[in-house]
Parts: C-alpha cells; structure tokens; sequence
C-alpha cells in the first residue's frame, strides 16, 4: 500500500517549471505577518535557481535549455531591481541565470540594458551595489558576446557610461565605473573598441579630470585607462593637442603619483606614460 501513494520524481522541467512558480509566489506575498516565511521562501527560491543553473542531466544543463525557451523570466528578474524587498533576491539569481551565453545575449541585446544606468544610482546602497555587480558581469563574463554587443551599440553605451557614471556625483559610482572600464578596455577582445575609445577627445577630457580626483583609488584606476590614450602610437590630431597642451600638469602629477604600496608594473607603466608624454611634439597642420 505504501508504494502505491509514494510521490513521482519529478523531472528536470517540472522543478524548474516549480521554481518559476516560487519566484512567482515570492513576488506577490506582501502580508507583513508572513515576512519571516516570505523571506525564507525568497532565499529557498535564490538558492534553488542557482543550483539549477549546475544540474547536468545526460551532460546538458537543464537550466540553460529552459531558459532559452523562456527568456522572458528575465523581463521579471530585471524589473525586481525597482522593488526594494525583491531587488537582492533577483539579482542573485540574475547573475546565476546570466552565466548561460545565450541568457547574457539576451539581457545584453534588450532594452533593460539602459535601466542599469539608472539601477546603478538607486538611493538604496545595497540595491545599487547589487545592480552594479549584475552590470559587470554582464560586461566582463562572456567575451565574444560583450566584444560584439560593445562595437554594435558603442555611441549610446559610452554615452551614458560616460555621463551618468563617470561623471556622476557619486563617489563611489564614479569609483566603480573607472574600475570597470579599465577591465573592459584592457581586455584583448574588445580591443577594437579600446582604439576607437581612446580616440575621443571628449573621453580624454573625462580621464584627464579623474586623475585630478583627490581619491587616490580612483586617481590609480583612471589611471589604467589613460594610460591607453598615451600609448596609442595612432593619435588623432586633437588628442595631441591635448596632451601638449596638459604636459607640464600631467607631467607634474606623474611625478608625484604613488600606489599605497610598491608596485613595480605600475612604476613601468608610469614611466611608459611619461616617456610618451615628454616624446609629444606639435603636429604640422595641412
């Protein structure tokens, strides 16, 4: 009698299908006597998404397949960042759906990409912090995929990377920005759209202003990245311009431009920027 009531197992299908049905669940419980279950229903769910996102059934992930087929749970894990109860759960599980290549298209190929810009400067510190973790992986995860989504939406991306972030008030945002960036610029498959970065004169003007910043980590981060634009054998014209016209400052700033502790490749680096620097001499205009 007892094997006749024993449950079925469930599939793969109909635990990711359940799972869906959790972060449902999750999402409509707002009757604050039910916080403390809701809260554990919301980890339980976390957690469950992101053991998903490893199961293998006869070598495929379960997961991957699924979500491909169902890309619009992304919409819902997205739009949990403007519910302040919701926001760190889905961005947990965000991150875990976003390993897969063809989610991380996805999100990076769909409108929601310009609301991280916003996401990012949310007055909630935590949520902020989270929705700038999901933007760098998302940028910095799958190479092939940011290289192309990168040289394919170049002018508005760096248009609100540069404004709403590096120019941004906030410490820590501007912080965090010049960080990422040099991860991006840096790496070799995207560096077709470092040449065309470092070819801005606008973009110099930002980096030239970041080095004035009277934070050191920022100062060392901005940095990294200028060092791209003296290093470019390729100048424009109106870049030159700029950096003879700067050379005493920058060559003053140099002199004095230390990391807290002793790094020897940085040390090279500088005294690379400074050579090219030094080495710049007016350009005959046709």
């Amino acid at each position: 009698m007892k094997g006749l009531f024993k449950s079925k197992p469930r599939t793969p299908v109909d635990i990711v299908r359940q799972t869906r049905n959790l972060l449902i669940y999750a999402d409509n419980c707002t009757d604050s006597r039910e916080s403390k279950r809701e809260e554990k229903a919301r980890k339980d769910a976390t957690q469950v998404v992101a053991n998903l996102q490893r199961q293998q059934v006869q070598s495929r992930l379960i997961a991957s397949d699924y979500l491909e087929a169902n890309v619009d749970l992304m919409d819902i894990l997205i739009a949990g960042y403007e519910n302040t109860d919701m926001a760190l759960h889905y961005g947990a599980m965000l991150r875990e759906c976003i390993r897969h290549q063809t989610v991380a298209r996805y999100v990076l190929e769909s409108q929601h990409m310009k609301k991280f810009f916003d996401y990012i400067q949310l007055p909630n510190f935590d949520v902020a912090a989270d929705a700038a973790a999901t933007f760098k992986e998302l940028l910095t995860r799958h190479k092939s995929t940011v290289a192309e989504f990168l040289s394919k939406n170049y002018d508005w991306f760096f248009a609100e990377y540069n404004s709403k972030l590096l120019e941004s008030s906030n410490y820590i945002t501007r912080r965090q920005a010049v960080k990422l960036l040099g991860d991006i610029l840096l790496d070799r498959s995207n560096s077709a759209v470092m040449t065309r970065y470092v070819s801005s004169r606008d973009n110099l003007r930002i980096l030239m202003n970041l080095l004035r910043e009277s934070s050191k980590s920022i100062q060392i981060e901005a940095f990294h990245v200028f060092k791209l634009f003296a290093a470019n054998q390729n100048k424009p014209p109106d870049i030159v311009s700029i950096l003879i016209a700067n050379k005493s400052k920058l060559l003053r700033l140099f002199a004095d431009f230390k990391t807290d502790r002793e790094d020897e490749q940085f040390e090279a680096d500088k005294a690379q920027v400074v050579k090219e620097i030094v080495a710049l001499e007016p350009r005959d205009r046709p």
